[in-house]
C-alpha cells in the first residue's frame, strides 16, 4: 500500500490494522500526512507548526520494533497532531499568542507522554484561539483557520485547527481541549468527532490553563472508534494533576465496537433545541432521534431548566478563573517582554503593563477584565458566588435527568459554519455558539460530537451525546451505533471538497 492519497483516506483504526498487517509503514504513512499537509495547509492553516523531522524518527523507530518482532501499542505508529495548547519538548507553545511567541517547554504534557509512549508520531502543533478563548479560532495571533467545507468560514472554536486538520486529512487523529465546547464545537462545523472526557479523566498536567475547573483534554477524529482508541491512550490516573480521577478509564473502545442502543433510554434536552436552532440543524437531529428510535432506543423528553442559565454562567466562572490564571504571563521569567516608550528606566510593574498590551489580543484582556471585575471585592458574592451556586443547579439538574434515562442528546451547535469575520465584532452572538455544549462543562459530565449530515447549506451539523460522570463508555456505545445508521443512510463517511494551495 503505498499510494498516499489512500493512506490519508483512512481512519486511524485502518491504518493501525495496515501497520500491524505489514501492508504498509508508520514512514510511510507519517510522510503521507506531511506530503498532505505541506500541498493543503495553506489553504486550511490548521498547523502553527509542522515537526517533520520528530515525527518521522518515531515513525522509523516504530517500524523498526515492529520489525523486531517487539509487541507495539494499538496506535503505535498513527501519527497525530496537538492543539497548541499543550506542552511538547523540542516543539513551540505558543497558545495561539504572542505573548507566548517562541517559547519551547522544557517538559511534555502528561497527555503528549502518554502519546509518545503509545509510540504515535506528532506531526505538529494546531491552531487555536488565543489560550483557547474563542468559538472560530480568529481570535489566534497567528491568523484564523479556515474550514475545509468551505474556506471563507471559520471551523468553529477554539480548537479549529485541530478539528480542520482532522477533517482536511491534515491528520488522522489530533487532541484537542474542551473548556465550553472547544472540541464538540469545531467538530460539529467540520463533520468530525469529537469528546470532552468526564472532568479529570485525563490528565491537566501540562496544559496551559485557562479555566482550571473546566478545561479538559480529548480526541478530535473522524470516527467514533477512533476517538474511543485516543481516549484509551491519554485517559487514566496522573499522580502529577491534583484532579485527575483515580480510577480505570471505561471501557470506551469495547463500547464503540459495540453500539447497540436497544433498550437505551435517551433524552432529549428541551432546553438545548428548537428556537434559535437553525432549521437545518434542527432537522438533522430530529431525523438522527428517529433513526435511534426505529433503532430500538426509547427517546422521551426531559427538561433541564437551569440550563437557561448555564451561558452566563460559565461567562462568570470561566473569566474570574482566567484572571487568576493568566495573572503568571508577568513578562518577567519567559515569553514576550516589552517596555514603555518614553521611560528611560521602567519599573517592573511598567514592563508588566507594557508586555501584557502587546502580547495579549483583544478578546483575552476582555475575559481577563471581566473575570478580575467579577472576583473584586464588593462585587464576589453578587457574580462569582451567584455564578458557583447556578452551577451547583445545572448539576442538580443532570442528576435528575440521568436518573430517569441513560444519556442526553441535543444538536451540538445552534448553527452551521459560520462565516469568517462575521461575530468578530460581537462577542455575545459568539459565546451563544456553545449554548449546548457549555452545561456539560460546568457539571464536569462528558460529552460527545459526530456528524449528523449537512444542512440546507451543504455545512455539516453535529449531534451531540451527554452522560453521567464516569460513564463515556455510554456515549460511545450510543454514538456508535448512530454512526452506523448513517452510514448505512449515506453509503459512506461525508467528506469536505479538496482544496489546496
Amino acid at each position: 500500500m503505498t499510494n498516499t492519497a489512500d493512506l490519508t483516506a483512512l481512519s486511524g483504526a485502518e491504518i493501525a490494522a495496515a501497520l500491524a498487517a505489514g501492508e504498509t509503514t508508520s514512514v510511510e504513512v507519517t510522510q503521507a500526512f506531511l506530503d498532505r499537509i505541506a500541498s493543503h495547509d495553506g489553504a486550511i492553516h490548521a498547523y502553527l507548526h509542522v515537526d517533520a523531522d520528530g515525527a518521522l524518527a518515531t515513525a522509523a523507530d516504530v517500524d523498526r520494533r515492529r520489525a523486531a518482532g517487539e509487541v507495539l501499542a494499538t496506535l503505535a505508529g498513527v501519527p497525530v497532531a496537538v492543539k497548541d495548547l499543550l506542552c511538547t519538548v523540542g516543539q513551540p507553545t505558543t497558545c495561539g499568542s504572542r505573548i507566548l511567541d517562541g517559547w519551547v517547554p522544557p517538559y511534555d504534557a502528561t497527555v503528549v507522554t502518554r502519546l509518545r509512549e503509545a509510540g504515535m508520531p506528532i506531526l505538529g502543533k494546531t491552531n487555536l484561539d488565543e489560550f483557547a478563548m474563542g468559538s472560530s479560532t480568529e481570535h489566534s495571533a497567528y491568523g484564523p483557520t479556515r474550514n475545509p467545507w468551505d474556506t471563507d468560514r471559520t471551523p468553529g472554536g477554539s480548537g479549529g485547527g485541530s478539528a480542520a486538520a482532522v477533517s482536511a486529512r491534515l491528520a488522522p487523529l489530533a487532541v484537542g481541549t474542551d473548556t465550553g465546547g472547544s472540541i464538540r464545537q469545531p467538530g460539529a462545523l467540520t463533520g468530525t468527532v469529537g469528546v470532552k472526557p468526564t472532568y479529570g479523566g485525563v490528565s491537566r498536567q501540562g496544559i496551559v490553563a485557562m479555566a482550571s475547573s473546566l478545561d479538559q483534554a480529548g480526541p478530535v477524529t473522524r470516527t467514533v472508534l477512533d476517538a474511543a482508541l485516543l481516549h484509551q491512550v491519554m485517559g487514566g490516573h496522573d499522580p502529577l494533576d491534583s484532579t485527575s480521577i483515580d480510577a480505570p478509564v471505561p471501557p470506551v473502545v469495547e463500547a464503540a465496537r459495540r453500539g447497540d442502543v436497544a433498550g437505551l433510554r435517551i433524552g432529549v434536552v428541551r432546553e438545548l433545541s428548537g428556537e434559535g436552532f437553525q432549521s437545518g440543524v434542527q432537522e438533522r437531529f430530529d431525523e438522527a432521534v428517529a433513526l435511534l428510535t426505529a433503532a430500538g432506543a426509547t427517546v422521551t423528553e426531559v427538561s433541564c431548566p437551569s440550563f437557561a442559565q448555564a451561558l452566563a454562567t460559565y461567562y462568570l466562572v470561566m473569566p474570574s478563573e482566567v484572571s487568576s490564571n493568566l495573572a503568571r504571563f508577568d513578562a518577567m521569567r519567559y515569553g514576550l517582554r516589552s517596555f514603555p516608550e518614553g521611560v528611560d528606566d521602567p519599573s517592573a510593574e511598567q514592563v508588566m503593563a507594557a508586555s501584557r498590551d502587546a502580547g495579549f489580543g483583544d478578546e483575552v484582556k476582555r475575559r481577563i477584565i471581566l473575570g478580575t471585575y467579577a472576583l473584586s471585592s464588593g462585587y464576589y458574592d453578587a457574580y462569582y458566588g451567584s455564578a458557583q451556586k447556578v452551577r451547583a443547579l445545572v448539576a442538580a439538574d443532570f442528576d435528575a435527568a440521568f436518573a430517569e434515562v441513560d444519556v442526553l442528546m441535543s444538536p451540538t451547535a445552534p448553527t452551521t459554519a459560520f462565516p469568517l469575520g462575521e461575530k468578530l465584532d460581537d462577542p455575545l452572538a459568539m459565546y451563544l455558539q456553545d449554548v449546548a455544549t457549555i452545561p456539560a462543562n460546568l457539571a464536569g459530565v462528558p460529552g460527545l460530537s459526530l456528524p449528523a449530515g449537512l444542512a440546507e447549506d451543504g455545512l455539516p451539523v453535529g449531534v451531540q451525546f451527554l452522560a453521567p460522570l464516569q460513564a463515556d463508555d455510554r456515549l460511545y456505545n450510543a454514538a456508535a451505533a448512530l454512526e452506523r445508521l448513517l452510514l448505512e443512510q449515506w453509503g459512506g463517511p461525508l467528506a469536505p471538497p479538496e482544496v489546496s494551495r
